[in-house]
């Protein structure tokens, strides 16, 4: 794990995630067949880290490169409303999110992995990486998860969020006080 130096001050005027999909929320492997994308393996436990980020009234974006089905059913799992399929240039994506949500740069954060994420995330006031991200994303980044793409570094990336901003403990309260817990889809 990385982190910069205003990582947590950058941290905490957080207000929005916007996730890119293959080699964040996936660990970049797309199974194909003969009549196309079959399937992709998304990892449990970033999908309940993007749960606890919502539950915390924050919102979430997806923008992909790739126009899949499957991403599609992933998001609505995930209570995910602004989906972005097919965008190799995320930039005008990025912009219709900023305006629909009335958001500042400063206010977004950007979780990306590869070349394609790099304009956007120059933008945002909280870019951040899995492990296996390329060297420039990586360079680019507040924040490089120890963990790989699909594989936690989602999870790691919102639980330091939350923590920057003083969050993380009434999170886990709500999993260990006598109420039931409810609304944590995974």
């Amino acid at each position: 794990m990385f982190f910069s130096a205003d990582a947590r001050e950058r941290a905490r005027r957080v207000r929005f995630l916007i996730f890119d999909v293959d080699g964040v929320l996936t660990d970049g492997g797309i199974y194909t067949g003969e009549q196309g994308e079959l399937m992709k393996p998304f990892y449990v436990r970033d999908g309940l880290g993007i749960r606890l980020w919502q539950n915390e009234g924050f919102g979430t974006a997806l923008i992909t490169g790739r126009d899949s089905a499957i991403v599609s059913l992933r998001a609505a799992e995930l209570k995910i409303e602004d989906v972005y399929l097919g965008h190799i240039d995320k930039r005008a994506a990025y912009e219709e999110i900023k305006t629909r949500h009335a958001l500042s740069d400063e206010a977004v954060g950007y979780i990306g992995d590869d070349l394609v994420d790099l304009a956007v995330m120059q933008r945002v006031g909280f870019p951040a990486a899995p492990a296996d991200a390329c060297a420039e994303v990586r360079d680019l980044c507040a924040f490089v998860a120890a963990a790989a793409g699909g594989r936690g570094a989602v999870r790691e990336i919102i639980e330091f969020l939350l923590k920057a901003q003083g969050r993380w403990e009434s999170v886990v309260e709500r999993f260990t006080a006598p109420a039931k817990v409810t609304d944590v889809s995974q």
